[in-house]
């Protein structure tokens, strides 16, 4: 696709891609709630507020796109390529061999991203930068049309689940919620589950295997960014049987938001409210399932490149933007209340990333690493009292 279009092609068609969202006049004298299709088919209510941030952000991401066009023709198709920065683990990593107009790439590539990758672009961006490229020229080109044809037809605990929540994914959504959409996905989680028998298939991947399908157009390009993603890009064990890393995960933001945001946590203590009720969902599916699309990918913009600790970072801003509410919260409820409305009607994704990178401050991938590594032994302690007192009780039934 992008190896035999213009330049010019590429910025009509990304043009395309974002219509003026105009409510009828009805709607914005009422002021009343109204429904619309974002960009990858998703409907979308809010109110003409929303509507009016939707197309300012719209606007935005077509400037950004003006500034890639403008990069590709002063450095070169695919200059983003050349940067020989180690992305994933710190974002910039200096080699004794770097060159000054590397690292300037670099700085470039991390602004950009940060600022967003143009929706035309991003299927081949988020494939090379992720690794996702590298990792399927491991392999035989055949690799994942032979899997599937292999695995056609097995049946499997998790082929059963997989099965199950097919319909469940995304209902309503115009391609994704059909019988063609429903098998397309259904391949790429059953192969995946083959690929890798520890992870097999946990709920969660679902949805992230549907919107990673909708940005990269191909199964098989999403199928190798499900891949990377998990073996690479996120912590080891979030997905397996007994979720450890999605545990440990829960530990480590309950301690960074103690130490980025003292006064609202301070504040849940009190309620007893624990975080991993809204935090788990987030971290499972990516912000999948509680931002809108337009701004999850943005999100996945930036944890491509950056790797996991962009999570963590986003995690944080979404209850820093609401700190005064949540201060005066004195209920359980409110709380997820709170969370839940503004995590549906995030229609920003500058206004969250901003706060995001700039209000909690910088954390490294080294830092989060030591923070997991403190955590695990309690995780696998109370998870093997759990699967004990589990046993114990299997005994006592017989």
């Amino acid at each position: 696709m992008f190896g035999t279009q213009s330049k010019r092609d590429l910025a009509l068609e990304l043009q395309a891609q974002f219509p003026i969202l105009r409510p009828s006049i009805h709607a914005r004298r009422a002021n009343i709630v109204v429904k619309f299709q974002d960009l990858y088919g998703f409907t979308v209510e809010g109110n003409v507020d929303d509507v009016n941030v939707l197309n300012e952000v719209r606007e935005k991401v077509r400037q950004q796109g003006r500034v890639w066009w403008a990069l590709e023709a002063s450095k070169g198709a695919n200059w983003y390529l050349q940067t020989q920065v180690s992305s994933i683990s710190e974002g910039i990593v200096l080699k004794s061999s770097l060159k000054f107009s590397t690292l300037a790439n670099a700085i470039t590539l991390k602004k950009l991203i940060r600022k967003g990758i143009p929706p035309v672009l991003r299927p081949k961006v988020w494939f090379s930068l992720s690794g996702a490229a590298k990792k399927k020229s491991t392999v035989p080109e055949s690799y994942y049309n032979d899997l599937t044809k292999a695995v056609a037809g097995k049946v499997t605990p998790a082929t059963r689940q997989i099965d199950h929540d097919l319909p469940r994914t995304f209902p309503g959504h115009p391609w994704l919620d059909t019988p063609e959409g429903h098998a397309a996905l259904r391949r790429v989680l059953v192969v995946y589950s083959f690929r890798d028998s520890d992870v097999g298939y946990c709920q969660g991947l679902n949805y992230v295997a549907a919107l990673l399908l909708l940005v990269m157009k191909t199964e098989e390009d999403a199928f190798w960014m499900l891949a990377v993603l998990l073996e690479n890009v996120l912590v080891n064990d979030c997905y397996t049987n007994n979720l450890s890393g999605c545990h440990v995960e829960q530990r480590v933001f309950k301690d960074l938001l103690a130490k980025k945001c003292p006064r609202i946590a301070a504040n849940l203590e009190a309620l007893e409210f624990d975080v991993s009720l809204v935090a788990t969902e987030w971290f499972l599916c990516l912000f999948s399932k509680s931002l809108p699309s337009e701004t999850t990918l943005r999100v996945w913009d930036v944890l491509f490149y950056e790797g996991a600790k962009v999570l963590f970072h986003v995690a944080l801003a979404i209850f820093k933007m609401k700190e005064e509410e949540l201060l005066l919260t004195h209920q359980v409820g409110d709380v997820i209340n709170i969370l839940q409305r503004t995590t549906h009607h995030l229609f920003d994704p500058d206004e969250l990333l901003t706060v995001a990178f700039d209000k909690i401050g910088f954390m490294t991938t080294n830092t989060i690493s030591k923070q997991r590594k403190k955590q695990e032994p309690e995780v696998m302690k109370e998870l093997d009292q759990r699967l004990r007192r589990l046993n114990s009780l299997k005994e006592d039934d017989k």
